[in-house]
């Protein structure tokens, strides 16, 4: 039976376009660039590709629909945060190599919103910032400290450290104490976004294939990707499938899929957003025991995504991942705990889907020229702006460009393997089962433990 692919989340279902799959690839193929996957990495690819140089032959094979993936169910943050921290990027890389990265994703966000206006893409678009907050005393102290890392940088103006006052001049969540208002960063509906990118590369001459599912990559003066229905030569292969890469074989310890799911409200009443503010759409979020990711529809929801990640044994990703009644539930507690006066608010949707993480904390955007390789990966579930970062790199370093973003440390990083079953399993359940202990530690005590625990530590590697 054809799959209902609106079903996949409330993005898909009004993303406004025709969700019949574009026809299979029937036969062998030899193009310039071929892309295994038609998400946010794949598309971005190919339209920076094109716009670079409109006379190339891209074929983007898709085992499902452009935007099935993490692209068409992600939260709708577009935001400049990068996967690897701020400290962490500084103590790794130096100031200088932290501040290209930082500026070179406030870059990404405001090229999602100009492509948008350039193809006519209706993503819901619009650049109203990040709202971090803090709903507690004891997190005050980190959004100063992280605060302290941007001015080091000289970036402190992107962002502006507000008190309860301030952060409820956003949008009033119940117990905020203070927040940091990051300005570079976006909202918009993924699948829109998504789908509206995939008409835009057909336009500019790419070929998008759908359910042409690639079994297995093969490296060489003639890299390829093989298929069931035949196969695909080129001078270069991109392999952007981001968590469904850990599918393919060499690529099992590269990259993790963990799951992510969101609830969405009904629409609400003018009289509760009156009693909520939001008026401006920023996205948000906080830690905690309730600790999520939220945006606000333009048809006046509240998505509401949970930071209850899960990761399934052996990599083995399945639809019924999507579906956890119990994190669901969570998350729907939590929404009521941040907005207290929607008690009694009716959840329409609820959804899930797999992103990709790596073993560190920095993605890939590498191109190895011996093999005829290029990889965007492990974005770690930030990869919205991430993967239009990823676009250009890749485009610069295939066009053979020389750039500031062909100098950025993602070019060169190989990410280190995961451990192999059942360790990786073990270890991957311990962390997250210890952080949730963690965070309700920390509630109860009112602080934070003196020294970092092992979790935390494992966490951040």
């Amino acid at each position: 039976m054809p799959k209902d692919y609106s079903g996949y989340s409330y993005w898909l279902e009004t993303s406004g376009d025709d969700l019949t799959p574009r026809p299979p690839l029937d036969g062998s193929i030899s193009v310039d660039v071929a892309i295994l996957g038609a998400g946010f990495t794949g598309l971005w690819t190919a339209y920076h590709l094109l716009q670079r140089d409109p006379s190339l032959n891209i074929a983007i094979i898709e085992s499902e629909i452009a935007g099935f993936g993490a692209s068409g169910r992600n939260g709708g943050w577009c935001f400049s945060g990068f996967p690897m921290h701020t400290p962490q990027l500084r103590e790794t890389y130096g100031d200088a190599m932290a501040k290209a990265v930082q500026v070179a994703m406030y870059g990404a966000v405001d090229n999602v919103g100009d492509v948008c206006a350039r193809e006519g893409i209706d993503a819901h678009y619009a650049k109203t910032g990040v709202m971090n907050l803090a709903r507690a005393d004891y997190d005050l102290p980190g959004l100063e400290a992280r605060m302290a890392q941007y001015r080091a940088l000289g970036i402190e103006d992107h962002y502006e450290l507000l008190d309860a006052a301030g952060a409820d001049a956003h949008v009033r969540v119940a117990r905020t104490v203070g927040a940091i208002w990051a300005k570079e960063g976006a909202t918009v509906q993924p699948a829109r976004l998504a789908r509206g990118l995939a008409r835009a590369v057909e336009r500019h001459g790419a070929t998008i294939y759908e359910q042409t599912r690639v079994t297995n990559v093969v490296p060489g003066p003639l890299p390829r990707l093989d298929t069931a229905r035949g196969n695909v030569s080129a001078k270069v292969v991109v392999l952007a499938g981001e968590a469904y890469l850990s599918q393919l074989p060499g690529l099992e310890r590269q990259i993790i899929p963990m799951t992510s799911h969101i609830v969405l409200t009904e629409p609400l009443s003018d009289a509760q957003w009156a009693q909520i503010g939001w008026e401006q759409r920023e996205v948000m979020g906080a830690m905690g025991t309730t600790a999520g990711y939220l945006n606000k529809t333009v048809d006046g929801r509240i998505a509401f995504g949970a930071f209850r990640a899960k990761y399934p044994f052996n990599s083995k990703i399945t639809d019924a991942l999507d579906q956890d009644e119990e994190i669901f539930e969570h998350a729907r507690r939590s929404t009521l705990d941040w907005f207290p006066m929607l008690a009694g608010v009716r959840f329409t949707h609820a959804w899930g889907g797999v992103f990709g993480r790596p073993r560190d904390r920095l993605p890939m955007m590498a191109l190895d020229r011996a093999t005829g390789i290029a990889t965007a990966r492990g974005y770690s579930g930030e990869g919205v702006a991430t993967a239009n970062l990823s676009g250009q790199v890749l485009a610069d370093l295939i066009t053979e460009a020389d750039t500031d973003l062909t100098r950025l440390p993602m070019t060169t990083h190989q990410s280190k393997n995961w451990e192999p079953e059942p360790l990786r399993y073990l270890g991957v359940s311990y962390v997250r089962r210890s952080m949730y202990k963690l965070n309700e530690q920390v509630e109860r005590e009112g602080k934070y433990p003196e020294k970092p625990t092992l979790a935390q530590k494992l966490f951040q590697d």
